[in-house]
């Protein structure tokens, strides 16, 4: 199967399973509190598949997998016979109805505790944050960070594996200082550092958060040996096979797999003589990298090819398992970090610490949801769990085309007595729908951008 179907079908997976959850939150609550729900709609556009209860709702599968709908009885969008009028939506009290709307997020949250629980009950691989390396002149090496320290916490959250470290210091974008507890690997001390980060810049684009503060974590090297040849490619059509190992190009030695990448990254189209050792075999190929343009107008050389890595040090790698019941908990706290860390970067967005060229949109959403389908259910259903939340956040958002601009006409109708005015919710709506295609369409260009 190609990348582009199995994206696209991971991506419909995906997505399907996590609107379904979502509507079904609206659906399940507002039949509870009697309303009649007249459609529920897993997709937008022409209906593929339809159905009918014993309550007379339609189910729909539509075309386009790009959200979904619960359409419920309401005399401000259908005429509604008197008898039928206790089952309306706007004939509910202020409170039944701010639950049936914010039932959609609360199922979001509620997903991505199920997934995470799931995983802590299998037993999720994590890896320790021990830094290898400081780069010079770095905001880290300035705090005195040092090689083989271990990040114990970031401003006093545990940061118990690398991906926790990565989000908690996502997190602290834009702060003035990030305070980490570190401990020496070898004698045990334990200390603080105070990173001065006020002219700390991060683009995700360019570097991960790690390399942006100067670290450089102990992970798997890089070995001569071939783990993947990309189909098509310069080294496929020199004859590189997986499996084969590199020991000299042009006559020079390799002894690091950092030597290999550099002298075809500066020979573009320059070809290569390659000393390769091919099971018990020693042969010489001949191969012209291909000249990689990057859309900044810099160009490299290609040939094709993914090294394979050396095991990870036993002693970084462990299992976080967990009972029944603490996985429950530990579901909680991560949904909580994830939701804590969503609304962050809405607030680092509106303030500018976050820049709008980092959004993503659907086509990458789809390429996160085929490469961790493709490295098993842990990381799928992870990726789903954050998914889940951020699809949760958004919907919070106070849009009034969104599910918290709502939730915010509902607390002002608690608050006044009496509804916000038709025309004054018109107007919102209007607003909220323009400000959403204008995100929609941003992060769609950036997905094109980074395409």
């Amino acid at each position: 199967m190609s990348a582009f179907l199995w994206n696209a079908l991971s991506f419909i997976v995906a997505l399907g399973i996590l609107v379904t959850v979502h509507e079904f939150g609206h659906f399940w609550v507002a039949r509870k509190n009697g309303v009649f729900v007249k459609r529920f709609s897993i997709g937008f556009g022409k209906a593929l598949v339809r159905w009918r209860d014993k309550h007379d709702t339609e189910f729909v599968i539509a075309a386009i997998p790009l959200g979904g709908y619960v359409q419920m009885l309401d005399e401000r969008t259908d005429p509604v016979l008197p008898r039928y009028k206790n089952l309306a939506f706007n004939h509910k009290s202020v409170w039944q109805r701010i639950s049936i709307v914010a039932a959609g997020p609360a199922a979001n949250f509620l997903f991505a505790i199920f997934l995470l629980w799931i995983m802590y009950l299998v037993g999720v691989p994590e890896v320790k944050p021990v830094i290898q390396t400081t780069q010079s002149t770095s905001i880290a090496a300035a705090a005195g960070v040092i090689e083989n320290e271990q990040i114990l916490a970031v401003n006093g959250r545990a940061a118990r594996d690398i991906r926790t470290a990565n989000l908690l210091l996502v997190e602290q974008l834009g702060r003035a200082e990030i305070r980490l507890t570190l401990q020496h690997r070898e004698s045990l001390q334990v200390r603080d550092v105070v990173l001065d980060t006020r002219a700390w810049q991060f683009d995700p684009e360019k570097e991960g958060v790690f390399a942006s503060l100067g670290l450089t974590l102990l992970q798997p090297q890089a070995t001569n040996t071939l783990a993947l040849v990309t189909l098509g490619s310069a080294a496929e059509q020199a004859g590189l096979r997986a499996g084969d190992t590199i020991l000299a190009i042009d006559a020079e030695r390799i002894s690091r797999w950092e030597q290999i990448d550099r002298i075809i990254k500066n020979s573009p189209e320059k070809t290569l003589s390659l000393d390769v050792q091919r099971d018990n075999e020693m042969i010489t190929l001949q191969a012209t990298p291909a000249l990689s343009q990057h859309p900044d107008g810099f160009s490299q050389g290609l040939l094709g090819i993914v090294p394979t890595a050396s095991p990870w040090p036993e002693d970084l790698r462990y299992i976080q398992r967990y009972g029944i019941f603490a996985a429950v908990k530990e579901g909680i706290d991560q949904t909580w970090q994830l939701t804590r860390l969503s609304f962050a970067m809405v607030a680092k967005l509106l303030t500018g610490d976050v820049s709008v060229k980092h959004l993503s949109g659907p086509i990458a959403i789809a390429q996160g949801a085929g490469s961790t389908a493709s490295m098993g259910l842990i990381a799928f259903l992870s990726f789903m769990a954050l998914i889940s939340v951020n699809l949760g956040v958004i919907n919070l958002l106070p849009l009034p085309i969104l599910d918290g601009g709502h939730l915010m006409y509902l607390v002002v109708e608690l608050i006044r007595g009496k509804p916000v005015s038709e025309r004054a919710q018109e107007i919102g709506f209007r607003f909220g729908a323009l400000v959403l295609l204008m995100l929609m369409g941003i992060a769609l260009l950036n997905d094109i951008s980074r395409l």
